[in-house]
């Protein structure tokens, strides 16, 4: 049995990282199967050797993300205690990344995975990015943060959001209305975030200006579009051909974005994924980055990373060493 003492002259500090009625501590002494005790602004932790050293350096790195202002839930908790269980505790300030946006109720969004922050960096640097992870590692929303914060600086005058419509053939010709009611159900993930982000006036104001449009992908084939900021949401669900397509509709002063999940492909068995295609195709161009993000980036429900980590387990794709993916940057051939 081995005991620790962690003192700091910052009581602040011990509150944050302790959580609501302790929670976050009990998150820790679960985890890691230690006891963790308060003794007047110290932390005395026991346990077997090697998981007091491990709950010692966790406490230690959320001390730090606390210091600098961090808020301290159970989302990041757990995430330091994974990075502490790979030996990558020493990224911790990594984390503490600067404001990507603030949404119309001022809430400043920010990288929450060293995973996302990765990813979020490849969109500054690159022209074209690809974001690529299962549900829940905020592809699709970093992405729109990143797009309004483009268009708030005036460094692009428009943003386009597009997915491609997979049921856009007998079954959707079913449903009510013209071909936008068909396909808005589609694209709601798109319209969500953009309310948060302009608020709903604001955003209906830019819509009818044209500063911001959401379309299905099939409305992106012969077009050229500059001094915009594209994302193609569910790029897993577009041909080769549809890839090809609105790669190529790329013009000056543009960014592109592209996300996607390539476990969650929803097309005929006999059709090629556009993503994964362009994933292996422009591994070595320059100015393109593709962002890999995994189980451990996922910052929904705690649940959620295990149901994707229990289906990477049965389909044999969880791969040792791949929970901080770093973004691929190839050289022009």
């Amino acid at each position: 049995m081995a005991e620790v003492i962690l003192t700091t002259d910052r009581l602040e500090n011990i509150i944050a990282v302790f959580g609501s009625f302790d929670e976050n501590l009990r998150i820790i002494e679960d985890e890691l199967n230690v006891r963790i005790t308060d003794r007047n602004s110290e932390l005395a932790i026991t346990g077997d050797e090697e998981k007091v050293a491990a709950a010692e350096r966790t406490v230690n790195g959320l001390l730090t993300l606390a210091s600098k202002g961090e808020t301290i839930d159970a989302r990041n908790v757990r995430y330091v205690i994974g990075l502490v269980k790979n030996g990558q505790d020493d990224k911790v300030g990594e984390l503490l990344s600067d404001v990507i946006c603030v949404t119309a109720k001022g809430k400043p969004i920010k990288a929450k995975t060293l995973g996302q922050k990765a990813y979020i960096d490849a969109i500054k640097k690159n022209t074209v990015t690809l974001g690529v992870g299962p549900a829940g590692t905020g592809k699709t929303y970093l992405a729109v943060a990143a797009a309004v914060e483009a268009f708030r600086s005036k460094s692009v005058n428009r943003i386009i959001l597009t997915r491609p419509a997979v049921e856009a053939g007998e079954r959707l010709g079913f449903l009510p209305g013209d071909l936008q009611s068909k396909v808005d159900p589609y694209l709601r993930p798109l319209y969500d975030a953009l309310f948060e982000m302009f608020g709903p006036e604001t955003y209906q104001k830019y819509l009818e200006k044209g500063n911001i449009e959401v379309a299905p992908l099939a409305y992106m084939r012969g077009r050229t579009l500059d001094d915009s900021f594209i994302i193609l949401d569910e790029a897993q669900n577009t041909s080769k051909e549809q890839m090809k397509m609105f790669l190529t509709r790329l013009g000056f002063g543009s960014k592109i974005v592209i996300t996607g999940d390539i476990t969650q492909i929803d097309l005929p068995a006999d059709k090629v994924s556009g993503l994964k295609d362009a994933m292996r195709v422009l591994e070595n161009v320059n100015d393109i980055a593709i962002c890999r993000l995994t189980a451990q980036d996922v910052v929904r429900h705690a649940l959620v990373q295990r149901i994707i980590e229990a289906y990477e387990r049965k389909d044999g794709t969880n791969k040792p060493g791949s929970s901080i993916p770093s973004p691929s940057r190839g050289k022009r051939k």
